[in-house]
């Protein structure tokens, strides 16, 4: 298999009229789904010539966009998932990057904030205008014979949350090698059926498409209100018989911090996975406690290396303080972890940098040729051949069981009254108190004391601090406590740090 189409030929192929996509209004079989990127890549191709282009998508939480994802791979291009709810100025940011040859939208209001973001030559089109298009097949066999396992599927964009967002860029044999190893490693199959909860602009949503598509299953789009009201939310996924979450760690939370299990339990759940932030232990726990039977996934991976490099299948009981481990690395993935003198480290409990080799890089930033240089690099063990890898910022070490234990990132390391302290370890700690719903920690150097923001259900810092203390070394302890009604989640349902932080000090 080199083209991520194949996956989608082959279940239309086995599974013709199975459901691909659905969502409350619609369903898509995989018949429809084929034929109509097919005909959106017809049309595309009436408008553009030449391949390899980005073209942008706007996104809503309907199937419409995830069919003009794979017109645009049909077309010989690459897509690039924009929300265009988003500032404007990020936008702006997002398309002066990339350059979009074309805007695609399943919205035709769309054409007008399109007109304020972007040069008025580019063309915009619709679902609507595009799906009446007769498939030229022989184009399209044409755009393929000339296509590699090595050319662009999508170029997704960074939250931003420590700076200006880049545009990372991802080819058909990363995912391919992604969606083979769930696969095998996790038992998806064509009647699994997934309750997509992340946006397609974050690529937790990467393994809903194409793990999916790969096995011939349905992805269930779940409305974004749901996550508002947890029972809700376990209603819709027993309604729609959901087996398979692909889920943030923020979404998982919310069902516990709702104690949402004691009022309604979901039916039909067998795989759990999570990722994008650390799993607190006290949320996973109560997740176990309930659903004994179900198989939960630590999943670990920044979006340069295609989702994820290592994952955790949780098969021992952990106390709510402590760490989970991030695990083992999935076949065809190599991890290595380097010390500040770029030397190997391989004993237990030494921390370092962690290092990412084989066909799950990315192929690098779009249009930032500085900052790939920088992540993406020759690995430093190696003299004799070109072999890339990439540094991502993480610290970790190996447990005495030989599994990766994620510490924190290499920007959260700080050095405060003499001693080097990692704020997620403070953080880990706070996350586990029965009464903090989601906490971290932030550094301020001019003032030289650590803060630490929560939510929760009580204010009683008192007591926060002195389970705190019972814990964590004197030097460790948080100087400043502050107490938020809710920490604002970003639009990948990550804690919003950088907005949190800036308003508490304007």
């Amino acid at each position: 298999m080199i083209n991520v189409l194949e996956m989608l030929e082959f279940s239309c192929r086995m599974y013709p009229q199975s459901i691909a996509l659905k969502d409350e209004e619609t369903d898509f079989t995989y018949q429809d789904y084929l034929k109509s990127a097919k005909k959106i890549a017809t049309g595309i191709n009436k408008i553009l010539t030449g391949k390899k282009q980005p073209i942008a998508v706007f996104i809503d939480r309907t199937p419409y966009p995830l069919i003009m994802f794979m017109a645009v791979v049909y077309s010989g291009n690459f897509y690039v998932p924009i929300d265009s709810t988003q500032p404007a100025n990020r936008l702006k940011n997002m398309f002066d990057t990339v350059e979009p040859v074309l805007i695609l939208s399943h919205n035709s209001n769309d054409e007008d904030i399109a007109n304020k973001i972007s040069n008025p030559s580019i063309p915009f089109a619709t679902f609507k205008e595009l799906i009446d298009n007769q498939i030229d097949e022989t184009a399209l066999k044409t755009i393929r014979s000339k296509a590699t396992d090595y050319d662009p599927v999508y170029c997704i964009f960074t939250s931003g949350s420590t700076g200006t967002p880049k545009g990372i860029v991802v080819s058909h044999r990363s995912i391919i090698d992604l969606v083979h190893q769930f696969e095998t490693t996790f038992e998806l199959n064509k009647d699994s059926i997934f309750a997509n909860q992340a946006p397609y602009d974050f690529d937790v949503s990467v393994k809903d498409i194409y793990g999916a598509m790969f096995v011939g299953a349905t992805i269930v789009i779940t409305p974004k209100q749901l996550f508002s009201s947890p029972i809700k939310l376990v209603e819709f996924l027993n309604e729609h018989h959901i087996d398979t979450l692909i889920w943030a760690t923020s979404a998982i939370r919310i069902i516990a911090n709702f104690d949402t299990f004691s009022a309604l339990m979901p039916k039909h759940l067998k795989l759990v996975m999570f990722s994008g932030e650390i799993m607190p232990n006290k949320v996973l726990n109560y997740w176990r406690k309930y659903l004994p039977e179900v198989k939960f996934v630590n999943l670990f991976g920044p979006t340069e290396i295609t989702c994820n490099c290592s994952y955790y299948i949780v098969e021992r009981d952990f106390s709510d303080e402590d760490p989970l481990p991030i695990g083992i690395p999935f076949v065809n993935t190599e991890i290595i972890l380097l010390d500040d003198n770029n030397e190997l480290i391989s004993q237990p409990n030494q921390i370092g940098e962690l290092c990412v080799l084989g066909t799950s890089l990315a192929l690098g930033y779009y249009n930032q040729e500085d900052e790939t240089q920088v992540a993406f690099v020759q690995n430093p063990l190696n003299d004799k051949y070109i072999e890339h890898m990439y540094r991502t910022g993480d610290l970790a070490h190996y447990n005495d069981l030989g599994e990766l234990m994620f510490v924190s990132r290499k920007d959260d390391q700080i050095k405060h009254m003499g001693h080097r302290i990692e704020l997620a370890e403070i953080e880990r700690i706070a996350n586990a108190y029965k009464g903090i719903n989601a906490a971290f920690c932030f550094y301020s150097e001019k003032q030289e004391k650590i803060f630490l923001f929560y939510s929760a259900n009580t204010e009683k810092k008192r007591d926060i601090y002195r389970f705190m203390r019972d814990r964590l070394p004197k030097y460790m302890l948080p100087n400043v406590y502050v107490h938020k009604e809710r920490l604002p989640l970003n639009k990948n349902n990550k804690i919003d740090r950088k907005r949190v932080v800036s308003e508490y000090f304007q």
